[in-house]
């Protein structure tokens, strides 16, 4: 009698059959399988090197892979061992990631069935990732987490070895945590069969953009009930002011910036994740439920001065990743919709926040002086032991791909 497989990766290789195509990008590989013999698509992300970080390689090969899965609505399996991008590439890891997390979008978007494994660790862009598919499955040592424990560490200056702080971590990120807070997490049990659930997972939905509305609503349920009404404050902005020298009208509540701005004779809906407040899960889900409710044809700027997500235990109890690919997934439906969606980065800017409304937007511009990074230089330090020295150039950011034009305001068309 042959022995189980020894890990959820093996035992996935195993039920699909899988077969290499091509030669790994650094930590990743596609393959083909069969299920129920039904042709499958799969993306490996292993820890090779760099705790299977995602660099341009990588990205790149990932991106393909969603694009054909795109084109066929095939079924895709993504196996993620990966503590997210790799951040010693810098902003060309952070440009080859939105290129990367848009052609994931537009798969879901297509009705590719989508389905998550997870390996030891699923941070930062992984987790992104992770939450692009209907159905994950955990291993049992799984930590899945918008920030890992080094990063929480750093953003709030403490010992990433400290054992209270690693114990808070794990609790919050770990699988069974995963499994009571969404029903589409499953725990895998070692040596069942994997077959029953990829038949679950992978089976064909009819209305994609209904399943992520549904998503959308379910992650009110996570958030305090009832949840508080907003503190509007009417605001004046200089670089409003010169975005829109045909008048607009603004307020401001935590962070969160809507609006309606008139230029070149045409209006526009202005949406922001402004004040350098790093974002949280209310949030988030504010910013995705504004865009929710837009109607297209329209256009949409969104402002971004944040420079990431809010790198906070209490924030990972929630599942953060998953509001943060929801504003995505918000404006990736608004556009598929009609709406023109466009970023302006007017300040600080990285990370997961950034990827989840650049990936979607049909043009991103950095206002002058704009500071785009991977992550904050505290958790750069951590990661690295080195923070960044000087700030970028443009044609950094327009080489890397992270900008694709550069706003000199008062110059705004």
């Amino acid at each position: 009698m042959n022995a189980p497989p020894p890990n959820l990766r093996d035992a996935l290789a195993a039920a699909l059959a899988l077969q290499p195509v091509g030669e790994p990008a650094g930590n990743a590989s596609v393959a083909r399988g069969t299920l129920d013999g039904r042709p499958v698509r799969a993306a490996l992300v292993e820890n090779r090197t760099a705790s299977g970080a995602l660099g341009v390689a990588e990205a790149e090969k990932l991106a393909a892979l969603f694009r054909v899965a795109g084109r066929e609505r095939s079924p895709l399996v993504l196996f993620l061992d990966s503590a997210g991008a790799k951040v010693s590439e810098g902003l060309d890891a952070l440009g080859a990631f939105r290129h990367l997390f848009r052609a994931g979008l537009d798969a879901v978007l297509a009705g590719a069935p989508i389905a998550a494994v997870l390996g030891r660790n699923c941070f930062g862009g992984s987790s992104m990732l992770a939450h692009l598919a209907r159905h994950r499955l955990l291993s049992p040592g799984t930590r899945l987490g918008m920030s890992g424990p080094a990063v929480i560490a750093a953003a709030s200056g403490l010992d990433p070895l400290d054992p209270m702080l690693r114990a808070m971590a794990d609790a919050a990120m770990s699988p069974a945590a995963r499994a009571s807070s969404n029903a589409a997490n499953t725990v895998w049990t070692p040596g069942s069969d994997l077959a029953p659930w990829l038949r679950e997972a992978l089976a064909p939905r009819p209305d994609p953009l209904q399943d992520l509305r549904e998503r959308h609503a379910a992650l009110l349920a996570r958030l305090a009930s009832p949840l508080p009404a907003p503190g509007w404050e009417n605001v004046r902005r200089k670089d409003l002011e010169r975005m829109y020298p045909e008048g607009y009208e603004a307020r401001e509540s935590g962070g969160l910036l809507e609006g309606q701005g008139r230029a070149g004779g045409s209006n526009e809906t202005i949406l922001g994740l402004m004040a350098d407040i790093p974002v949280g899960a209310e949030r988030a889900w504010r910013f995705a439920d504004f865009v929710w409710r837009l109607e297209g044809p329209a256009r949409l700027r969104v402002l971004l001065d944040c420079a990431s997500h809010a790198p906070r235990i209490e924030e990972e109890r929630l599942v953060l990743s998953e509001f943060i690919v929801d504003m995505s997934a918000a404006l990736a439906a608004a556009a598929r919709r009609g709406v023109r969606v466009r970023l302006v980065v007017t300040g600080k800017a990285g990370g997961g926040v950034y990827v989840a409304l650049a990936a979607p937007a049909a043009h991103v511009a950095s206002v002058h002086g704009a500071d785009i990074q991977v992550l904050p230089g505290a958790a750069v330090a951590a990661i690295l032991g080195a923070s960044r020295e000087t700030l970028p150039s443009f044609d950094s950011y327009r080489a890397s791909g992270v900008a694709d034009e550069e706003l000199k305001l008062g110059l705004v068309p």
